[in-house]
């Protein structure tokens, strides 16, 4: 019995050994990987800053077209060579937005979109997720410009950043879709849940012809 213990004992020092072995390599790989997503997070802020001074070359109507491509050109190189760091949210973002500048709306939602599944948040994904509305709009398809900038209103609550510009733009789209009715409704809400609003004149001529053509 003496002899049948010391030999459990001594396997289970070794398989001790052999998971502690594993324990620590995994750990090792862990702690690599870590080191190399800091390293490339890292790399992607560097490019993003290099680009920034393109971005604001380009950015604006005054900007040329050979400026607008060269500053798209760089953020798309951001996005291609770093798209797993924290810099290509912005990248996408910022892309999006020069490439609705130019003019290519597929490609500005398409960066949008980008931004988002990249895991925008806040600020920054409202600003995205209103330029896929944006983008719509400007393809005069307005229903799917509803549809995203009802998207964008379920998201933003009352007070809050962007509130009131997203219900402005989903009434706006509203009526260009032939949704009187639903674009009136949305212009009262303005009025109510933002009563001091500077823009409560205009908001009221619109509600005036809006009414004044259901008649």
């Amino acid at each position: 019995m003496t002899d049948l213990g010391e030999l459990l004992a001594s396997r289970g020092v070794r398989l001790g050994l052999k998971m502690g072995g594993v324990g620590l390599a995994v750990a090792v790989l862990a702690l690599a990987a870590w080191l190399w997503m800091r390293a490339e997070d890292s790399r992607g802020v560097a490019a993003l800053a290099a680009s920034a001074d393109l971005v604001q070359l380009a950015d604006g109507p005054q900007a040329t077209p050979d400026a607008r491509a060269r500053a798209i050109d760089a953020l798309q190189a951001v996005l291609t060579q770093h798209a797993r760091s924290s810099a290509a949210v912005q990248a996408a973002y910022e892309l999006g937005n020069l490439q609705y500048q130019a003019g290519d709306y597929g490609a500005a939602r398409g960066a949008y979109q980008i931004a988002l599944a990249k895991g925008a948040s806040g600020s920054l994904r409202t600003l995205a997720a209103s330029g896929v509305g944006y983008t719509w709009e400007a393809q005069k398809d307005y229903v799917s410009a509803v549809t995203a900038y009802e998207a964008v209103t379920r998201a933003v609550p009352p007070k809050q950043f962007y509130f009131e510009d997203a219900l402005l733009d989903l009434a706006r789209a509203q009526a260009l879709a032939g949704k009187a009715v639903d674009a009136l409704a949305t212009y009262e809400r303005v009025l109510k849940d933002v009563p001091d609003t500077r823009r409560a004149p205009d908001i009221r001529a619109k509600i005036a012809d809006l009414q004044a053509r259901g008649k």
